[in-house]
């Protein structure tokens, strides 16, 4: 008789599909804010050479300011997974190193709070399932909640808006599992990863 053993993969822990998850997320966005950076770049070097031999773009403003706003979100959720956000150390560094960890930990913890809080608003606010509801149907939506947001279209480059606002949903989401990542490293459980591509990472005085 021959002993059959079954081997089963074993599951894969929590916080490490969240270390993943942020790893790949941060990934994605260092190639997102270089992307957008040189679309910044060529849209005011387009706007500025248009201008000068006087046949402006009408479009290129606009296109410029909401490549200015995805980039702030986008870079705002790598700092936040770099540790490069602002800090005010005044009162946490005359506490004891016990005190100084717990602060740190709570610090984290309320960014983790402020996303889940934010994605919770961008839920309310886009109503997937209300617009699903009324069959994709913007004015019916409209109609039924007051809610006018996938009615409305941009004033130059005519997007729907909704379209641009989805960084808000995306920054919640993102910043809520670097700030997980965070707090697993803050606590304990896995060492400080050494975040590859962004230099800043190793710089000194970095939370």
């Amino acid at each position: 008789m021959i002993d059959q053993t079954i081997t089963t993969s074993p599951a894969i822990a929590p916080w490490r599909a969240i270390m993943k998850a942020s790893e790949a997320l941060l990934a994605a966005e260092r190639l997102a804010i270089t992307g957008l950076m040189f679309l910044l770049t060529a849209l005011i070097l387009v706007n500025v050479a248009t201008r000068y031999t006087g046949m402006p773009i009408y479009w290129i403003d606009e296109s410029a300011v909401y490549s200015v706003v995805w980039l702030t979100f986008v870079g705002a959720s790598a700092m936040t997974r770099l540790r490069l956000d602002f800090a005010v150390s005044m009162l946490t560094e005359r506490l004891p190193e016990r005190g100084q960890r717990i602060a740190k930990l709570a610090a984290t913890g309320l960014v983790v709070i402020f996303g889940v809080s934010l994605a919770a608003m961008c839920w309310l606010w886009m109503d997937p399932v209300g617009i699903a509801r009324a069959g994709f149907d913007a004015r019916e939506f409209a109609g039924e909640t007051f809610n006018f947001l996938y009615t409305e279209r941009t004033q130059t480059l005519n997007w729907p808006t909704w379209v641009l606002y989805l960084i808000l949903p995306i920054f919640a989401v993102s910043m809520t599992i670097h700030g997980l990542a965070n707090l697993i490293e803050d606590i304990g459980v896995v060492p400080r990863a050494r975040l590859k591509g962004f230099v800043l990472s190793d710089v000194d005085g970095v939370n």
